[in-house]
């Protein structure tokens, strides 16, 4: 059976690298006969505010209920964002925000620090672009974009593994190394890693 796959693109501008290698990865993983679904998260229509946390239940927009019939359908989600500001855009935050909640991403348990990871079964891989050098990323800021999608979100809903693809000094990069990304991205799509 093929692998079904949901490309996830967090960043707001399709004249980018980030939409480059979202179209490198789902080249890839059609060649590999995969099922391939994208998300393009700015070209969604919806409030990524959670204006009630969890108190009260914003009605999901027809887009993200969209979105969430994706995402369920996925066995494996590639999410694939810049890092700004050690964080990932305003509108994946937002949309992050608004689809993984309580009774549909996990579930608390009552009277218990406990919670069920509804979206077991699942993979995803997160393939980042950063301006400072990955190092520095990493040692100096403690990676925290990743931390927060990784294992604040996909991890605590039950999503693993989750592999991470680095691509940093972004702003220096050549046209042969972009190409060079654009190739390893795309035999990622193709093993559906």
């Amino acid at each position: 059976m093929a692998k079904r796959i949901l490309i996830i693109n967090g960043h707001p501008n399709k004249d980018t690298l980030n939409f480059g290698l979202a179209a490198a990865y789902k080249k890839g993983a059609l060649e590999s006969n995969a099922e391939v679904e994208e998300l393009i998260i700015h070209e969604l229509k919806f409030n990524p505010n959670l204006e009630f946390g969890y108190l009260k239940r914003t009605e999901l927009e027809p887009d993200l209920l969209n979105a969430w019939e994706k995402i369920k359908w996925a066995d494996h989600l590639v999410w694939v964002h810049p890092v700004w500001w050690a964080g990932m855009p305003a509108i994946l935050k937002g949309f992050i925000d608004r689809l993984f909640l309580p009774g549909m991403a996990f579930k608390p348990r009552e009277n218990s620090v406990w919670w069920d990871k509804l979206l077991k079964g699942k993979t995803a891989r997160i393939i980042t672009t950063l301006d400072a050098p990955t190092w520095y990323y990493w040692l100096v800021l403690g990676k925290p974009s990743i931390n927060q999608l990784k294992k604040a979100t996909l991890e605590y809903c039950g999503i693993k593994p989750v592999k991470v693809t680095y691509f940093d000094s972004v702003k220096k990069s050549t046209p042969e190394l972009r190409k060079k990304w654009l190739d390893k991205v795309e035999a990622l799509g193709r093993k559906n890693k």
